[in-house]
């Protein structure tokens, strides 16, 4: 279900977008550690997964771009497998990976092995790791490295097109 919930709310705001002020060719999703899975699911996903309900489902429900911090459920097995529920294509959306080596919940080999396909993929991806900044660290860590991440994303979505210089 909660496939479906993001497929039909990024359907409903490209339905609105005039009236929210944004452009429906730039919708994009970012998610931490379960909503890290997400991103890569409602990315990665081929049609719809439920019943139509009005016109909004006639829209994409592909995002335009990705950012999955922290990720879990990407990877499976030993060494860096991708989870094989996932299967990527040119279509996946430009992504965005963070991630901290020394996360205690989510192994860095989820971001890796995600990281990994996007490229055999030739989606356009961009990852930063780092030593040390845990788990959950989200927009708090500001006096540690991993807390210029919010800068990075935003020259990254300068550099795709989603947002405009400066």
């Amino acid at each position: 279900m909660a496939l479906q919930d993001a497929q039909r709310a990024i359907r409903l705001i490209r339905q609105a977008a005039s009236g929210l002020h944004i452009a429906p060719n730039k919708v994009g999703v970012i998610g931490f550690s379960a909503g890290g899975n997400m991103v890569a699911d409602v990315s990665n996903a081929s049609g719809r997964n439920y019943t139509p309900v009005d016109d909004a489902d006639k829209l994409s429900a592909r995002p335009d771009f990705a950012m999955a911090l922290y990720p879990g459920r990407l990877w499976e097995g030993k060494g860096v497998v991708l989870n094989p529920t996932l299967h990527l294509s040119v279509k996946t959306p430009p992504t965005f990976l963070v991630q901290a080596e020394d996360d205690p919940v989510d192994n860095v080999r989820n971001s890796i092995a995600y990281y990994l396909a996007l490229k055999e993929a030739s989606v356009p991806v961009e990852m930063h790791l780092y030593a040390s900044g845990g788990h959950a660290f989200g927009l708090r860590e500001k006096d540690m490295p991993i807390g210029a991440w919010p800068q990075l994303a935003e020259k990254w979505m300068q550099s795709i097109g989603m947002i405009p210089p400066g």
